[in-house]
C-alpha cells in the first residue's frame, strides 16, 4: 500500500507515516455514503440537529488534543488553534439550533387557487476537498449544513493535516454519525477525478488554490455536478484620512500576521491615503516588529512557522522579485537561519505592476502598502485584482464607507472592521476568488434540492 509522511513545520522532521487508501477502499467509502444517504435523509431533522450538537460538544471536550495536532501539523500557535476550535464548534451549534427554522417550507403565492411551497432537501453524497490553513473551521462550515440537510459527506483533507482529519472523523463517529454519513478519505489527488465522475456523487466543494479550483470546476462541469469553490484572495484594506489610525493599525497587524498570514481573507494589500501614509507605515512597522516567531506549542507565541518550507520558498521568491525590481523592505524580508519553515513579519512598499507581489496572492506574513492619491485612486487600486474575496474600509464617515463598499468588486466588506467569520454570516467571493457561499442561510442552499410542491 502506498504511504506518505507528514512533516513538522517547526523542525522539518518527519511526524508520522500513513497509508493511502486504495481505489477499492475509496469506492467502498463512496458506496457507503450513497447507501447511507437513503436512510440519513429520512432521519428526523431534529435528530440530525442533535448529532451536530454532540459534534460541537466533542470539539470543545477534545480541544487540547485538536490544538496540539494543528500546531504540530501546520504550525498554528495553540492559542489561535483554540480560537479556531471554538469557531468550528459554534458552526455546528448554529446549524443545530437555527438550521431547522431556516429549512422550513417556504409558502409561495399562487394565481388561480391552490397552494405552492418550496421544500429544501438533500441531493446525496457530497465531496469536500479541504485545505490545511484552517483545518477545523473549513471542515465545519462544509460539513455542518450538509449533514443537517441530509446529505452524506466524503471529506478529503490536506495530507499534511492527516492526524487532525482522523481526530475529526473520530469526533463524528463518537457523536453517533451512522456508517457512511461521514467518510474520511486519505487518498491521493489522482482519485478525485474518478469520484467526481461517478454518478453517485452529487456535488463537490473545494477550498484551495486558484489552480485546484479550475481543475475541480472543469471536472464538475464535465459531469454536470454542482460545485462550490472558495479560492484565493488578495484583500484590500483601505485607510482614509479620517480613520481612527490607532485602532485601524491594531486590526491591520492582527489581521495580516495571525496564522502567519496564511488566510484567504487576510488583508494583503493595505491601500492608504497619501495624507496618512507615512504615519500609517511607521505604526505598522512598529506593531509588526512585535510579531516575532516562536514554537506554536508555547502559549506566548504570536506567530509560528509557515505550514511548509515549500510555501515559505514561494513567498520568499515573491518578495525577492519585488525587491529586485525596486520595492522597499521596511521590516523582515529575509529567510532566517535554522530548521523549520519560519519567516518573519515583513512590510513592503513601492510594489508596482511589473512585480509578482502586485498580482499574486502573498500567502504568508507579508504586508504590502500602497499609497493612494485620493479615495477614487484607492477604489481603483482595490479593484485592480483578479481576486474578489473580501475587503475592509476604514473611515470616520459611515456614508462614505458604504458608498465605497458598493463599488468594491468583492463578496464581503468590513466597514471599520476586518472580515471575521461568524456562523450566521455568508462567506464567499467573486472573480477568481470562487463560486458560491458558505455559512449562514446561504450555506444551506448550495447543495440542496429546492423542491416545488404544487397543491391543488
Amino acid at each position: 500500500m502506498p504511504t506518505f509522511t507528514t512533516v513538522d513545520p517547526r523542525t522539518g522532521a518527519d511526524l508520522a507515516e500513513y497509508e493511502l487508501m486504495s481505489p477499492a477502499d475509496t469506492e467502498a467509502a463512496l458506496a457507503r455514503a450513497f447507501e447511507a444517504h437513503e436512510t440519513w435523509s429520512r432521519v428526523a431533522l431534529s435528530e440530525r440537529a442533535a448529532l451536530l450538537s454532540r459534534v460541537a460538544a466533542l470539539h470543545r471536550e477534545r480541544a487540547g488534543e485538536l490544538a496540539e495536532a494543528v500546531a504540530r501539523e501546520m504550525g498554528k500557535p495553540v492559542t489561535q488553534s483554540e480560537g479556531e476550535i471554538e469557531l468550528a464548534a459554534s458552526i455546528f451549534d448554529y446549524y443545530a439550533d437555527k438550521g431547522p427554522q431556516l429549512l422550513r417550507d417556504e409558502e409561495l403565492e399562487v394565481a388561480g387557487g391552490g397552494r405552492a411551497l418550496v421544500r429544501t432537501g438533500s441531493i446525496g453524497p457530497i465531496l469536500g476537498i479541504m485545505p490545511w490553513n484552517y483545518p477545523l473551521y473549513q471542515v465545519a462550515r462544509f460539513v455542518a449544513p450538509n449533514l443537517l440537510l441530509g446529505n452524506t459527506v466524503l471529506l478529503k483533507h490536506s495530507r499534511s493535516c492527516t492526524a487532525t482529519s482522523l481526530i475529526i472523523a473520530a469526533i463524528l463517529r463518537d457523536a453517533g454519525a451512522p456508517s457512511g454519513v461521514y467518510e474520511n478519505l486519505v487518498v491521493s489527488s489522482g482519485l478525485i477525478e474518478g469520484l467526481i465522475a461517478d454518478s453517485r456523487l452529487r456535488g463537490v466543494s473545494l477550498t484551495g488554490s486558484e489552480e485546484a479550483g479550475r481543475i475541480v470546476a472543469e471536472q464538475a462541469g464535465r459531469h454536470l455536478k454542482k460545485c462550490v469553490l472558495e479560492l484565493g484572495g488578495s484583500d484590500p484594506f483601505i485607510v482614509l484620512p479620517d480613520a481612527d489610525l490607532g485602532a485601524t493599525l491594531d486590526l491591520a497587524v492582527s489581521g495580516r500576521f495571525s496564522n502567519a498570514g496564511q488566510a484567504c481573507t487576510s488583508s494583503k494589500r493595505m491601500i492608504v491615503h497619501d495624507a496618512v501614509f507615512d504615519e500609517f507605515l511607521r505604526g505598522l512597522v512598529e506593531r509588526a516588529a512585535t510579531w516575532t516567531t516562536g514554537d506554536p506549542l508555547d502559549r506566548a507565541t504570536k506567530m509560528g512557522p509557515m505550514a511548509s518550507v515549500a510555501g515559505r520558498t514561494e513567498l520568499a521568491e515573491q518578495v525577492a522579485d519585488a525587491v529586485a525590481k525596486g520595492a522597499t523592505v521596511h521590516l523582515g524580508g529575509e529567510v532566517p537561519d535554522g530548521d523549520g519553515a519560519y519567516y518573519p513579519a515583513t512590510v513592503l512598499s513601492g510594489v508596482t505592476e511589473d512585480m509578482r507581489a502586485y498580482s499574486e496572492e502573498l500567502f504568508g506574513p507579508v504586508a504590502v502598502l500602497y499609497r493612494a492619491e485620493s479615495t477614487e485612486d484607492a477604489v481603483r487600486l482595490a479593484n485592480d485584482s483578479r481576486f474578489g474575496l473580501g475587503a475592509a474600509v476604514f473611515t470616520g464617515d459611515s456614508g462614505a464607507a458604504a458608498e465605497i463598499a458598493d463599488r468594491l468588486e468583492v463578496g464581503m466588506v468590513g466597514l471599520n472592521s476586518l472580515i471575521r467569520s461568524q456562523p450566521s454570516l455568508p462567506f464567499g467571493g467573486v472573480k477568481a476568488s470562487g463560486i458560491g457561499r458558505e455559512l449562514g442561510r446561504l450555506g444551506l442552499d448550495e447543495f440542496a434540492n429546492k423542491k416545488l410542491l404544487r397543491i391543488a
